[in-house]
């Protein structure tokens, strides 16, 4: 360490980090004051939004008031605050249409990763059936990055009324890249008649993935004995 604070250029590199980091996180909180103040107004005072979920605070009297300020947000670390503010099943399903819409506006560049994820995340949390088939065009769209797709495909096995559809989906989805997503959801639906196609991926190459088929193949376990 004393080597690396003898070198100038590294100190330079180091404070000229130190201060975009400071002036991102002031950025931050002034964009995302107004919001602060409408949560204020609400009893919600807080340091910054994610203190509603890094506290672990029971914020479901302000879900409408963070979903009218989601659409109107431009900054996007701000809106990813807010999206991740709203991944709760508070905010199921009448969040969901607003995360569809964000999806469809971002545009896939890097700049725009953690605010996609976070917005992915988001709507596997409030999905239902309701926006079934616009989460089933998502997940299917090889536009979006695979870790994208995969929560989207997560957000299928919240599906009850639409659950046969889901399951038809979810195996068909077994020979793309978000496979092991879909062994996943298709545990957590208790699908039983995808028994063999799961089993199929106790060989997978990756032990993650053999652990997931476990683990799916167990709830189907459990699902046909409280049938018998």
């Amino acid at each position: 360490m004393a080597e690396l604070e003898a070198d100038s250029e590294w100190v330079a590199d180091r404070d000229e980090r130190d201060r975009e980091r400071r002036q991102r996180v002031e950025r931050n909180l002034r964009d995302e004051a107004p919001l602060r103040a409408a949560l204020a107004e609400q009893d919600f005072e807080v340091d910054s939004v994610a203190d509603l979920y890094n506290r672990r605070m029971n914020y479901e009297a302000v879900i409408p008031t963070l979903m009218e300020w989601f659409p109107r947000i431009e900054n996007p670390a701000v809106k990813e605050s807010v999206a991740r503010a709203l991944t709760v099943r508070w905010a199921r399903p009448e969040a969901a249409p607003m995360m569809l819409a964000e999806l469809r506006r971002l545009d896939g560049s890097d700049e725009d990763r953690s605010l996609r994820f976070a917005v992915a995340n988001a709507l596997s949390e409030v999905a239902d059936d309701s926006v079934f088939d616009q989460v089933v065009e998502l997940a299917r769209d090889r536009a979006y990055p695979i870790a994208d797709r995969g929560i989207l495909v997560l957000a299928l096995a919240k599906m009850e009324k639409e659950r046969e559809g889901a399951i038809e989906v979810l195996r068909d989805l077994l020979s793309d890249e978000v496979a092991p997503h879909a062994v996943t959801a298709l545990g957590e639906l208790r699908a039983t008649e995808a028994r063999a196609e799961i089993e199929l991926f106790l060989r997978h190459d990756e032990s993650w993935v053999r652990q997931e088929a476990k683990k799916a193949l167990r709830k189907l376990d459990t699902a046909e004995a409280r049938r018998s």
